[in-house]
């Protein structure tokens, strides 16, 4: 095993390297460390990765020029400034990021502790791009955390001889931000909660609602999960026996997912979990494979939403926010599937401003087109918009928005000659 320190193993950085740093719950801090002391002697580095969580120098400062495929609180601090860049993708597209955008040189991986035979696992949040990533970069530099879990799947481990160098660096997961809870909320949940049976097969998206849904489902029997994120609610249903995926039809018997993303103690629950299956984005969300699942159940959410059905996830004020994600990929892979639904959930308001809205302004970005749109939800209602027409679908979404609203809405449908 080639061990040495942090700030042995960052010397194999050169300028000019663009360097993979991880996802979300499986970041290299301790490299990051190491190489921001080693700023004032490298010149053109790049650091790419996706839902950066926990700040650190060598991210949010501009020595290091940074990329991201899925913006994080950690990656908004760099929004504005000209050494940040951002790539919009499919997650079933990721080889295409990896092999076409990144070209990383170097990888940074956090890695559980090795086997008895020398393998290390991609934990909890490396997974999902990891093997493209490693056969991509020149140089692989591992940090062995003992707080990352061992994880099963597709592609989940890498060994000892493939590393140039091994660091050991100790340090708690990110985790995800405590989700809001309030009655819009709930009654958004438990909209959804009635049009899932037992039986289904879920995907949760990042965020308060779906997480609510996901801690209402005790009345469910056997249920199962194919989904990008792993949530505590998630787990929470797989303790209760709730979620056991007995009838999903593609790897039954295992909760698929690519990334977990949650508290220390989802983390713990995942190491040396069979139950648990992991597999690269490529796979996992190819809607073909999301398909095959019976009864799949997509919840995801959005900012705002046009009168027609169109779907605007990733922006705010016309600047970038999150990511396009994996979003239309479960979209459409639900509605493929025997029983499938796909919800996007929304609260009708934020602040004083509808969510429900006339138009888009300049810069806003769809993420799913008004065409793939199924089910929208608000604490007003749910609606199936797929066999509306354009002005029936006009009348369900001023239905769906805060009564404040509803009359301005009208006006501008009826102005815009769509209603």
């Amino acid at each position: 095993m080639n061990m040495m320190s942090a700030e042995e193993a960052v010397r194999l950085v050169k300028n000019g390297d663009r360097i993979y740093i991880g996802t979300a719950s499986s970041v290299a801090y301790g490299l990051l460390e190491a190489l921001w002391e080693r700023r004032e002697e490298l010149d053109d580095v790049t650091l790419m990765g996706g839902l950066l969580v926990n700040p650190c120098d060598a991210i949010c400062e501009k020595d290091f020029k940074l990329m991201t495929y899925f913006m994080g609180p950690t990656e908004r601090r760099r929004l504005r400034d000209d050494g940040f860049d951002y790539t919009s993708f499919h997650l079933s597209q990721t080889d295409i990021w990896v092999n076409e955008t990144a070209r990383p040189d170097v990888a940074f991986f956090d890695v559980s502790p090795p086997d008895e035979k020398g393998y290390m696992s991609y934990g909890a949040g490396g997974v999902a791009l990891g093997s493209f990533v490693r056969a991509a970069a020149k140089t692989i530099i591992l940090q062995v955390n003992k707080n990352e879990p061992f994880v099963y799947g597709e592609k989940t481990l890498i060994h000892e001889s493939e590393a140039d160098a091994i660091v050991s660096y100790d340090t708690r997961l990110p985790e995800a931000p405590e989700s809001p809870h309030d009655d819009t909320i709930d009654a958004i949940a438990g909209y959804i909660h009635d049009r899932i049976p037992d039986g289904a097969c879920l995907q949760f998206g990042i965020g308060s609602i779906a997480n609510a849904v996901g801690f209402r489902l005790k009345d469910k029997n056997d249920l199962g999960a194919h989904t990008e994120i792993f949530t505590d609610s998630m787990m929470d249903l797989m303790k209760s026996g709730n979620l056991n995926n007995k009838h999903k039809s593609y790897l039954d018997g295992k909760a698929a997912t690519g990334v977990a993303f949650g508290s220390k103690e989802l983390y713990d629950y995942l190491d040396h979990n069979e139950d648990v299956y992991f597999l690269h984005f490529k796979s996992l969300n190819n809607p073909v494979n999301i398909s095959m699942n019976t009864n799949m159940i997509s919840i995801n959410s959005a900012v705002s939403i046009d009168l027609t059905g169109q779907v605007s996830s990733e922006t705010v004020a016309g600047r970038q926010y999150s990511g396009t994600g994996g979003q239309l990929d479960y979209v459409k892979g639900a509605q493929m599937s025997k029983g499938g639904k796909s919800f996007i959930a929304i609260q009708s308001q934020a602040g004083e401003h509808s969510r429900i809205v006339s138009s888009f302004p300049p810069g806003t970005v769809v993420t799913t087109p008004r065409s793939e749109v199924q089910y929208v939800v608000t604490e007003y209602g749910c609606v199936n918009m797929k066999p509306l027409t354009i002005r029936d679908r006009v009348r369900a979404m001023i239905s769906l928005a805060h009564p404040d609203f509803r009359p301005q809405l009208k006006e501008d449908a009826k102005a815009a000659g769509i209603l």
